[in-house]
């Protein structure tokens, strides 16, 4: 991440929850919620990998989870679990959880929201729509603690923040959110505004918690969303607020957005990031590692770009190593590569696939 050169290429992916759920084989439900098993998962399956770090991607779990539960009940889809609030949720044992009614969202009116409506400091991640995962004040930071205890100084730690513009487009609903960057633009900026002080915030704090990177999930801001230009009014001012913040503690800071985009990688650097990822190759974005290296060599590292499903999932072992040497061999001539998935490892994709990454590098890397 300094750009200099390291004894080998570092590997480290991003691993879905899926994917944790199935290679431990634990509850969904415990794996979610359960600090001290999250923690245990985590460096269970970097140890299993020989990954040089971890990313941390939930964080303020709440130790007193249990006392909010009142049923829990086996189905064909996962286990179903009633809280003491009424609200129910299934968690499928290899994806994350959901509602039990997927009731059609109800969008907010634009003109109806204003900024004092707004939550005055960040108690929940937005997971993904509608899936919110609460932070829990008392215990913020706790699993960096955890993490940072069992695997000691030698491995990479990286916590993750969530990039303004994916707290906006949960705010509102993806097809309203879109809508108001053309109908409300001004509105629009000072809502991004405030979410990017509440996540630069956050990601401050967390410096103070032995993170060695903070990754900012963004992934909602490629070009199958939205255009170069809108990325340059309401994504990249939003986001450089978290990079300077994270840069004045000395932490590295990278962005991971999804899909196609390569006519933004430079925009992504002009953040002040320290690095990029996912760099998704087609077919599931449009990013070719030589030409992206070529673009941004020198700005900065970059994390990728090994396509999770079209090769991991769906590839045989030499056809794998074949596509891993060929990373390797650009990313050791070019300097500043992290060998890893281009984004998260798909829930099926098998163990020993994980374990060939490790093993490219021993024969090339």
């Amino acid at each position: 991440m300094d750009l200099q050169k390291p004894d080998r290429i570092p590997v480290m992916c991003q691993l879905s929850i899926g994917h944790m759920l199935v290679q431990l084989g634990c509850s969904p439900v415990e794996f979610w919620h359960d600090p001290e098993i999250f923690v245990d998962g985590l460096v269970k399956l970097r140890a299993r990998y020989d990954f040089d770090g971890i990313l941390v991607s939930l964080h303020g779990h709440d130790p007193a989870w249990r006392i909010k539960i009142a049923t829990r009940q086996p189905s064909d889809d996962g286990e179903v679990v009633t809280f003491s609030t009424g609200s129910v949720m299934i968690y499928p044992p290899d994806d994350l959880p959901r509602p039990a009614n997927l009731s059609a969202r109800s969008s907010i009116a634009r003109s109806s929201l204003e900024t004092k409506d707004l939550p005055p400091i960040l108690d929940y991640i937005p997971v993904s729509q509608g899936l919110h995962f609460h932070i829990h004040p008392e215990h913020v930071f706790d699993v960096f603690s955890g993490v940072r205890q069992m695997i000691g100084p030698d491995y990479s730690m990286h916590g993750e923040v969530t990039s303004p513009f994916d707290y906006f487009l949960d705010l509102f609903g993806h097809q309203e959110g879109l809508m108001n960057l053309i109908d409300e633009p001004d509105k629009s900026k000072s809502i991004l505004s405030h979410f990017a002080l509440l996540v630069s915030n956050l990601a401050s704090d967390m410096c103070d918690h032995g993170v060695d990177a903070i990754k900012i999930s963004s992934p909602f801001a490629g070009s199958g969303f939205i255009s170069r230009d809108h990325y340059e009014e309401f994504v990249l001012p939003y986001e450089s607020e978290i990079t300077h913040a994270v840069r004045k503690k000395g932490v590295h800071v990278y962005t991971h957005t999804c899909g196609a985009i390569a006519d933004r990688l430079d925009l992504m650097f002009d953040s002040g990031a320290s690095g990029i990822e996912c760099l998704d190759p087609p077919p599931l974005g449009n990013v070719e590692l030589v030409e992206a290296m070529n673009s941004v060599g020198g700005k900065g590292f970059i994390k990728g770009n090994v396509d999770s499903v079209n090769t991991l999932l769906v590839k045989g072992r030499m056809e794998i190593l074949d596509d891993l040497r060929e990373r390797i061999t650009l990313g050791k001539e070019r300097g500043g590569f992290i060998l890893s998935t281009a984004c998260s490892v798909a829930p099926q994709v098998s163990s020993e696939k994980m374990m060939l990454f490790r093993e490219a590098v021993d024969l090339w890397g």
